[in-house]
């Protein structure tokens, strides 16, 4: 592409146009009667890493340079593992509906081609998410298993438990007295009941087995008690448990956001109607980062340290 030949304001749209067209690992290259630098620095700006700048001719008369569009960093990193190493990438998945709890196991690259999305403006929204200071992410992966154990108990067992009350009460007050002209309420209110029965059971099994059974593992990694007894076998099966569960839970928050047109309120309705959609709106977004805190860090590293655990059991026997 002989860019001197373009006018001088159509020389920069021209050349993104060609970028943003190419194929991860493409490229294309360009002449210039000077050094476009200020070209390689608005890239820099606009698409950070994701592209590479090669001088084929550096003057005196003409500048050749070889643009390349990078494969993408993200290609082998998981949706689950990103959020676990920052919860403020989660924030730009949720923007753009990328599931990083339920559906953590797809990387990047797979969540963004079922949705349709450009991998590449994904990829500088995670960057931009490293700088944003105001929304310093707690350390969760950082965090002894036992403590961060107690900490999903304690922050966001208790917050399901005080909130599905109200959620309940609401649900039901708010599709009786607006179920006959918006008749999706009356499935929204069967399906918080649904949600209530089955994280009551779920959380249940968490806090009566299989924390209990983690905390184990952790006294025994620092030599504190022998290597636990389960009546489960390996811990992989109520982590299997556990993690369907959740997808079970996550399906029935997704078909109360399609049914509430994802919670957008409608000319008629009430104050109870604002706050039932307002309730369910921050319920999603705790169960989201509960989630993810159970399938994408404690239960990995769990099942990891119980294989370390009887790897050195069988070593030592």
């Amino acid at each position: 592409m002989n860019v001197a030949l373009l006018e001088p304001r159509q020389k920069h749209p021209t050349v993104f146009a060609r970028f943003y067209a190419l194929k991860e690992g493409e490229s294309f290259d360009i002449l210039n009667d000077h050094d476009p630098k200020p070209l390689y620095y608005q890239l820099l700006n606009e698409r950070e890493n994701t592209f590479t700048w090669e001088y084929l001719e550096q003057g005196p008369e003409w500048w050749k340079i070889r643009i390349s569009k990078k494969a993408s960093a993200l290609d082998n990193q998981t949706v689950g593992q990103i959020a676990a190493k920052d919860l403020r990438k989660a924030q730009v998945f949720k923007k753009y509906g990328l599931d990083f709890c339920c559906g953590g196991s797809k990387t990047v690259k797979q969540a963004c081609m079922e949705k349709g999305l450009d991998i590449a403006t994904i990829e500088h929204e995670l960057q931009q998410a490293d700088k944003n200071f105001s929304m310093r992410p707690l350390p969760y992966n950082d965090w002894s298993l036992d403590f961060l154990a107690d900490y999903i108990v304690n922050v966001h067992h208790s917050y399901v438990k005080k909130t599905l009350p109200d959620l309940r009460a609401y649900a039901a007050k708010v599709a009786k007295a607006h179920g006959d002209i918006h008749p999706e309420l009356s499935a929204i209110a069967a399906l918080v009941e649904d949600i209530n029965a089955e994280l009551s059971a779920h959380m249940a099994k968490e806090e009566r087995i299989l924390f209990p059974y983690i905390k184990k593992l952790v006294d025994a990694g620092r030599h504190v008690q022998p290597f636990p007894v389960a009546h489960f076998g390996t811990i992989q099966n109520p982590v299997n448990m556990m993690e369907m569960e959740h997808e079970m839970t996550g399906k029935k928050l997704e078909e109360i956001k399609a049914l509430s047109n994802n919670y957008a309120l409608p000319e008629d309705a009430c104050g109870s109607y604002s706050f039932l959609y307002r309730m369910l709106n921050e319920f999603e977004d705790d169960l989201h980062i509960h989630i993810h805190l159970e399938n994408n860090i404690l239960f990995p590293k769990a099942v990891a340290l119980e294989k370390q655990l009887t790897n050195e059991r069988g070593q030592s026997n």
